[in-house]
């Protein structure tokens, strides 16, 4: 069968990362897999990727929302028996592609959030409602993700499909830790990391109030880009706490600077899973995330959770683990609660849903 993924592009996040590990293990397993891109712009992410045998990436070009992308979108419906549909506006060019045109594609789309603007807006829901309709199935990552959409879009239960975002525990086990010193750190400094866009929805400022509150010893990198990044910069500034915090950019070596740490650090508003955060209990780090559906259904049974916003308790969290043996604790249920989140049951579950997706359009025809 042949599965074309479409995707706003391969920018840091969640969603993105989860292009770069399960497509070539798509491949690897049978599924012809192609991946499209809204925006083509070369990204550390793309590049990875191009390094894959057999993956092949295409672009449209041009900018993420412009609405002639529905009309360059119309091609692509002929030519794939599944699309496989990730993130906004993406998921509304295709949609809105396959109304005008009739087409008979089968169309998937995966929810990675459990919050967003469209669906916390009561003039949105039918708009939203009918952009969903045109989804045969959609793949929540959560069942966080699932019940909200069960409650505002449609709830039938053979509308949704729960899958689990994956992480390639077989690569990050065999990672080697950075080397502290070519950071300018040492040993005697306790590491905290975040691994995150900079984004309204990801919150680095709690982070960066919960250092002021911490001893000196204790420093802060950030790994990722994005909007609000001068912003978190300007705050920590402020705080006088620049020389305490280091900013890396976009990495694709993540897993060994997060391995080089003693803590990692998922703040967020609102997530519908929290890859990042299932990526650090995968390396072996006591991870604290903010108590958020989603992102506490993946770090609860490992790590440790926090109020979200509140510095404070997220403080406390973090000097809780000055204590050894409890420190170790942590790193054992982070790295044992891990193991459910292998890609390779993502992979598997994704070619089970395409191949019945496959056979139940071949009935139909």
């Amino acid at each position: 069968m042949r599965v074309l993924h479409i995707i706003n592009s391969l920018h840091t996040g969640g969603a993105e990362k989860l292009m770069l590990s399960t497509l070539p293990l798509l491949k690897e397993v049978g599924v012809d897999v192609e991946i499209l891109l809204l925006n083509g712009e070369e990204t550390p992410f793309l590049l990875k990727l191009r390094q894959e045998k057999g993956v092949n990436i295409m672009s449209l070009g041009g900018s993420l929302y412009n609405p002639f992308n529905i009309i360059k979108l119309i091609p692509y419906l002929k030519k794939y028996e599944i699309i496989h549909v990730h993130l906004f506006p993406a998921m509304y060019y295709v949609a809105f592609a396959k109304l005008i045109t009739r087409n008979k594609t089968t169309l998937v789309f995966t929810e990675h959030s459990t919050s967003n603007r469209r669906l916390e807006k009561a003039f949105f829901i039918p708009l939203e409602r009918i952009v969903y309709a045109m989804y045969k199935r959609v793949v929540c990552i959560t069942d966080s993700v699932k019940k909200v959409l069960q409650k505002k879009i449609d709830p039938s239960e053979d509308k949704y499909e729960v899958i689990l975002n994956g992480v390639e525990l077989s690569s990050i086990h065999n990672v080697i830790p950075q080397s502290r010193a070519s950071f300018g750190f040492n040993e005697n400094e306790k590491l905290i990391c975040m691994v995150a866009a900079f984004r309204i929805q990801k919150d680095q400022d709690t982070v960066v109030r919960s250092l002021k509150l911490l001893p000196p010893h204790y420093k802060l990198i950030f790994i990722g880009d994005g909007d609000r990044l001068p912003e978190v910069k300007e705050l920590a500034g402020s705080l006088n706490l620049a020389h305490r915090v280091k900013f890396l950019g976009i990495r694709t070596d993540a897993y060994s600077l997060i391995k080089m740490c003693d803590v990692s650090v998922l703040s967020s508003h609102w997530e519908g899973f929290g890859l990042a955060a299932a990526e650090s209990m995968a390396c072996g780090i006591p991870t604290i995330a903010s108590n958020v559906d989603g992102l506490a259904q993946v770090v609860s049974n490992g790590g440790l959770l926090f109020e979200k916003g509140n510095e404070i308790d997220l403080m406390n969290k973090i000097l809780a683990l000055e204590e050894h043996s409890y420190y170790v604790s942590i790193q054992k249920k982070c790295l044992e609660s891990s193991k459910k989140f292998d890609v390779s049951n993502t992979v598997q579950q994704l070619q089970t849903l395409y191949s019945s997706l496959s056979n139940s359009t071949t009935g139909e025809n």
